[in-house]
Formats: structure tokens, C-alpha cells, sequence
């Protein structure tokens, strides 16, 4: 009877075992087939962005240049047809290609990010189409200006040049500022204060208004900014008060061979450049960069390494400026006179930033990066040349970039004439940091580096970090914005000094973000606060920050970050 049992149980047992090695069996296979699904979807995601990219690198400016380069690699005989792939690769990455290729993807991918900006309007819920209505309206009340001072000169929009006009302009291409232009009862369409004014009019639908309330901040509108702590992360070369470049460069090296921090840096940028990597040549920004290799490793960032084909296209853009005469003309020729011209740092530059304003106004490449931002308007002006019938080839967009000139427009481009000897390198490296940064500036937008966010974010540090300097400003009346709002819009060309400019673009570009510029607008009303809570007009509180000719960037950022 017990045998009997005991081969019962020992049955049984069997069983579950056999059940239970089934079970396992079975789970193993869900996940083959799990882990198999996921391979085939990641496999057809990574096809899908080779595709993608495939297609959308045809479309960049150094393609042709790289492609022509690639061919000739495959017809020599360093590549061997029985062995085709290892070839091809070890060839490329004799040549230098293969780092051209990663440069290219870098590249590519910055666009991506600059194209598809995280949506803000999904950060708190909100319905941000307001501020594009906005931007809409905007640039139909620049549009009106513009007609009514043609109307009011009686000049056109566009018109051919005449034959004399063309020789003269073409004769005098390298010292335009030696021509007479007549201009005195030319006017910009529009600054800064006008600007802001606008901004201030923005309100929510959704928000209600007390009242007799002033508008006076952008606390209401419900685009997420980062505060302090997370800046301390983003920038996080700044917050851990490592050495820099432009702190103190006579501090000893890490380096044995080097004597102290600049020698370092000189000698760190050159290896950099020698390697021509894009995105080690950003990383290398962050810690400042020297004088003599800035202009090279901003070129690599941007991708603006001047090409053969570039410099074709300049000459076109400059064919281009000869042969129309556009009104926006005599507004870049204006606002050059009103702002570079007559500022000490820059006046020797009048002749370059001529041909860079004119040649830009003429870029239509410009155009689809300026108006494919779903969050801005987007409108273009077309004008009928003077005397011509109104036909599809008579007519062109105004100003064929898209972009229409307002006083101190200009002082995006100066600094860039510190970098580079050359017009052309000039142009590209002016072009590409505008189309990745600045135009966002005049722009009324949702975007994460717009000018709405860069306001709000310098508006959140000075409220939480200096509640007193805020309250004192608020008691009078004044809007701290107002203030420093000039700063914002140009990212502080003009009012600080070159030198100090240059790093903080450097850090621009490193970080790859307008937030530093919010940062070191509310660091310096900080730094300034015991003179500011003794004024309480806007005349006195403008009159202490007129002159920012002692201030230091780097170590004002890095201090303001290392603060409690």
C-alpha cells in the first residue's frame, strides 16, 4: 500500500515537474518572441532615422563637396571590390571623411532639436496659440510700416538698378561707407521698446485681469523656464567653480608642460581643431575659449567652415545686391550708421557689416529657417519690380531672406568681425549663429529659447534670488524687464565689451542656449542692487547700468551660480 503511495506521489511530482519545465519553456519563448518584436521595431526605427537622415544630409550645404569626395575614395584603388565595406571604411577614415560624416550627423541632429523644439504648451496643459496670433499681428503691423514709408517717399519695394547705380556700387563694393546715400528722411521701423511693447500686450484668453492692473511682467504666461538649481545642472563647468578662461588665465595649469591656464587652453584648442570634431569642439567652449582659435572652433560648431561652394555663393548674394535696389536697403545703411558706426568698438567694421547686412538681406536660404518655426508666423512680403509687369518672374519675396532690418538688427553681426579677415567667413559663421539663436530674439513665439522664455526666465531669478531688488522695482512701478530688455533682444551686443561679448557667446554656443543670457542680466542687476534700491525713477535706475564697461563675465556667471 505505502508503494503504492509513494509511486502515486512520485507520479505526481513527475507531473508538476513536467508542468512546470512546460511553464518555463513557455515564458522563455514569450520572451524570444518579446525581445525578437523589440529588435525588429528598434531595427525598422533605425532604418527609418538612416533613411531620414539619408535624405535630409542631400539637402545640407556640404553635400555636393562630400559626395564628389566619397566617389573619388571609391574609384581609387585604396577601396578593393572583394572587400568593399572594411575598405570604404578604413579609406574614409584615412582621408578625414569619416570625421566630416560625424560632423555632418552633429550637425544635422542640432537642426532636429532646433526644428522640434520640446512643445511648452504641453508642460502646464496651456493653449499657447495665442502667441502666435500674436506674431501674426506683428508682423502685419511691420509689413503696414514699411508700405506707408514707401508711400510716404514715394519709392518702391524693389526695383532693377540702373546700369551707373550698378557700376558705382560694384566699384565702391570694399568701402561703401565712402557713398552718399541720402537718408535722412529714412526712419527704423521699429526698436527694441517697440518691441517690448508688444510683449507686453500678451495675454491669455483664460487669464483674468484685475483691475487698473499694470502689465508689467510674464509671470501669466505658462512656458516653463528653469530655475537656478536647474541651471546649476545644465551649466555645470560654471557651477562647480573650475578654472576658466576669462576668470583668471595666470592661474597654474593642470597641464606640467604648460605654464598656466591660458597656455592650457591655446594648447587644448589646437589639438581640438586638429582633430576637427564638432561636438568636442563645443564641449571645449565651456571653459572658455582663446582669442586666436575662437573663430576656427566657432566654425566647426556652426558647421560654417567656408567651402568653395560657399564662397560662390557669396559672390552670387553680392551679384545679387548690384543688380536690385530694395528698400530695406537704406534701412541696413541707417541702422549701421545709427549703431556700429557710432560706437567705438566697432566703427572700423562699417565697410564689412555693410556687405554682411546686404548680401544677408538677399539670402533666400535664410527664408525657410526663419519662417518654418511653427511657433512664429511665418508671412513673407512679395514685391513687383519697379516698371514691370506684374509677372511671376517680376516678382520676388521682400527681402528675399525674409527678414525685415529694426534699429540695432546690425549688432547681431559686429562681434563676428573681431573672428575672421575674410567677408565670406564672416557672413557664414553671422549667418548660422542668427539662424540658431538671434532671430528668436524678435520673435513672438512659445519656444524654449524665444524671447517670451528668455524675458520670464530673467524675471523668475531676479523674483526668487532678490526678492527686495524686485519689491523695490515693483513699489516704483517699474518693470524690471523694461530695464534690461535692450540686453536681452541683442544678447548684449553693444553693451558690453567685445571681449567680454565673445565669452559669453562662447558659452552660447556651448550650452546651446539663450538661458546664460537671462542669467547674467538679473547677475548684474544683483551685482548692482545697493545703487539701485537708492534711485527710484527709470532715468536713474537706466543711468546706473548704462555702462557695463567693468563687468566680467565669466566670473559673474560662475559666482552667481556658486551662491546659495
Amino acid at each position: 500500500m505505502e508503494k503504492e503511495k509513494l509511486a502515486a506521489e512520485q507520479r505526481a511530482s513527475g507531473g508538476r515537474a513536467k508542468k512546470a519545465k512546460n511553464s518555463c519553456q513557455e515564458v522563455r519563448d514569450e520572451e524570444e518572441q518579446v525581445t525578437t518584436a523589440v529588435a525588429s521595431d528598434r531595427a525598422q526605427q533605425l532604418q527609418g532615422m538612416a533613411e531620414k537622415l539619408s535624405l535630409e544630409i542631400q539637402g545640407m550645404s556640404n553635400y555636393k563637396q562630400l559626395y564628389s569626395e566619397i566617389q573619388r575614395i571609391v574609384a581609387s584603388s585604396a577601396v578593393k571590390k572583394d572587400d568593399f565595406k572594411n575598405t570604404l571604411l578604413e579609406a574614409l577614415k584615412r582621408e578625414g571623411l569619416e570625421t566630416e560624416l560625424r560632423n555632418t550627423v552633429f550637425h544635422w541632429m542640432r537642426s532636429q532639436r532646433l526644428d522640434k523644439p520640446k512643445e511648452q504648451a504641453n508642460v502646464y496643459g496651456a493653449d499657447l496659440s495665442y502667441l502666435k496670433k500674436a506674431q501674426m499681428q506683428w508682423e502685419r503691423r511691420i509689413q503696414k510700416s514699411l508700405n506707408s514709408m514707401c508711400n510716404e517717399l514715394n519709392i518702391p519695394l524693389a526695383r532693377l538698378r540702373s546700369a551707373a547705380d550698378r557700376d558705382e556700387l560694384a566699384e565702391k563694393w570694399n568701402e561703401l561707407s565712402t557713398c552718399d546715400f541720402d537718408l535722412g528722411q529714412y526712419r527704423p521701423l521699429f526698436a527694441p521698446k517697440d518691441f517690448l511693447e508688444v510683449l507686453f500686450s500678451l495675454r491669455d484668453p483664460t487669464f483674468k485681469k484685475q483691475p487698473n492692473e499694470l502689465n508689467w511682467e510674464f509671470s501669466h504666461i505658462q512656458i516653463k523656464v528653469k530655475t537656478l538649481a536647474q541651471l546649476r545642472d545644465a551649466y555645470e563647468e560654471l557651477s562647480r567653480g573650475e578654472p576658466l578662461l576669462g576668470v583668471n588665465g595666470n592661474v597654474a595649469s593642470s597641464l606640467g608642460h604648460c605654464p598656466n591656464l591660458e597656455a592650457e587652453r591655446i594648447h587644448l584648442g589646437e589639438k581640438v581643431l586638429k582633430a576637427n570634431q564638432a561636438p568636442v569642439a563645443q564641449e571645449f567652449l565651456k571653459r572658455g575659449c582663446p582669442r586666436a582659435l575662437r573663430g576656427r572652433l566657432w566654425s566647426l560648431v556652426l558647421g560654417s567652415v567656408v567651402r568653395d561652394a560657399d564662397a560662390d555663393y557669396y559672390d552670387e548674394l553680392k551679384a545679387m545686391v548690384l543688380q536690385y535696389d530694395l528698400m530695406v536697403d537704406k534701412l541696413i545703411i541707417k541702422d549701421v550708421q545709427l549703431t556700429a558706426s557710432n560706437d567705438d568698438q566697432y566703427f572700423v567694421f562699417e565697410d564689412l557689416l555693410y556687405k554682411t547686412m546686404l548680401s544677408f538681406s538677399r539670402d533666400s536660404e535664410v527664408l525657410p529657417s526663419v519662417t518654418r518655426d511653427k511657433c512664429a508666423g511665418g508671412q513673407v512680403i512679395h514685391a513687383v519690380l519697379q516698371g514691370k509687369p506684374a509677372t511671376l518672374e517680376n516678382t520676388l519675396v521682400f527681402p528675399p531672406s525674409g527678414v525685415i532690418p529694426f534699429h540695432g538688427f546690425t549688432m547681431y553681426a559686429t562681434p563676428f568681425c573681431y573672428l575672421y579677415d575674410d567677408p565670406c567667413a564672416i557672413y557664414f559663421t553671422f549667418r548660422a549663429f542668427y539662424l540658431r539663436y538671434w532671430f528668436r530674439l524678435h520673435t513672438v513665439s512659445s519656444h524654449e529659447q524665444g524671447i517670451v522664455a528668455v524675458c520670464l526666465c530673467f524675471e523668475r531669478l531676479l523674483q526668487c534670488h532678490e526678492p527686495e531688488l524686485w519689491a523695490h522695482f515693483r513699489n516704483l512701478h517699474i518693470p524690471p524687464v523694461k530695464v534690461v530688455f535692450k540686453w536681452l533682444m541683442r544678447g548684449f551686443s553693444g553693451h558690453l565689451p567685445p571681449e567680454q561679448l565673445l565669452y559669453l557667446w562662447d558659452l552660447v554656443l556651448a550650452y546651446d542656449s539663450l538661458e546664460i543670457v537671462a542669467l547674467l542680466a538679473a547677475t548684474i542687476l544683483s551685482f548692482r542692487k545697493d545703487n539701485l534700491m537708492q534711485v527710484n525713477t527709470v532715468h536713474n535706475v537706466e543711468a546706473v547700468l548704462a555702462d557695463l564697461s567693468s563687468i566680467k563675465v565669466m566670473p559673474l556667471l560662475q559666482l552667481s551660480l556658486l551662491r546659495d
